[in-house]
């Protein structure tokens, strides 16, 4: 396949559509960065012989329009000295370089817009890559992203979630054996006795006497 033909079916590829219908998208894309990168250096290499070229054909032409002044001058000379032999000569040779220069002329402006062709070639080609590259980024990420996920799930299915409720559900039992004893203890322990009630009355009543006695005491001591 030509370079040319390449890059025409290269910038008329729609990378998404083609990607979405491969078996292997990744290996795809890789083969297709690939294809647009030797693409690439072709035409910059063609697009750089023609720069050459021109700079060619820009140095022969001004030689060319010198030359043709040169002859302008000698013909200018001979016809001062009386020499129309040798200006008519002279002038023969001036039209000679001015049929080459207006030939350069032409050849300098189709190189022109050949080398502003190629250009544009090569910059639809490097958005063309660019687009390409961005694709196998995105695929590459969604791959990783996807054995990130792939892996998490291969691990939750592994866990034995059974045996981990069981080992709750025995944790709590034991502690609502160890609430149950509690209460349980709380409702065995004695409750006070009606005498021993009676004697904490009396102990009270006894501290009340001894409190009113202290009083009392130190009232009179402060009267006397």
């Amino acid at each position: 396949m030509g370079i040319f033909t390449r890059f025409r079916d290269i910038v008329a590829s729609n990378i998404n559509a083609i990607l979405d219908r491969a078996e292997d998208p990744e290996k795809l894309v890789r083969l297709m960065i690939q294809e647009m990168e030797d693409t690439l250096v072709e035409v910059k290499s063609a697009c750089a012989a023609v720069i050459a070229d021109q700079k060619k054909i820009e140095r022969a032409l001004e030689e060319a329009q010198a030359q043709a002044a040169e002859w302008q001058s000698k013909a200018r000379l001979a016809v001062s000295k009386g020499r129309d032999d040798l200006a008519r000569s002279a002038l023969s040779e001036k039209k000679r370089f001015e049929h080459r220069a207006e030939f350069l002329t032409q050849e300098r402006e189709r190189t022109k817009d050949t080398v502003a062709n190629f250009q544009s070639e090569i910059a639809q080609l490097e958005l063309k890559l660019n687009e390409a590259r961005d694709k196998q980024r995105s695929i590459i990420q969604r791959r990783s992203a996807a054995v990130a996920r792939r892996e998490v799930h291969s691990r939750i299915r592994k866990v034995d979630t059974s045996e981990a409720f069981m080992k709750f559900e025995a944790y709590e039992n034991s502690i609502d054996r160890l609430e149950a004893e509690a209460s349980l203890v709380d409702s065995l322990r004695p409750k006070e006795s009606l005498r021993e009630q009676f004697s904490e009355l009396e102990r009270r009543e006894e501290v009340e006497r001894e409190l009113e006695e202290l009083k009392r005491q130190m009232r009179q001591s402060e009267q006397s």
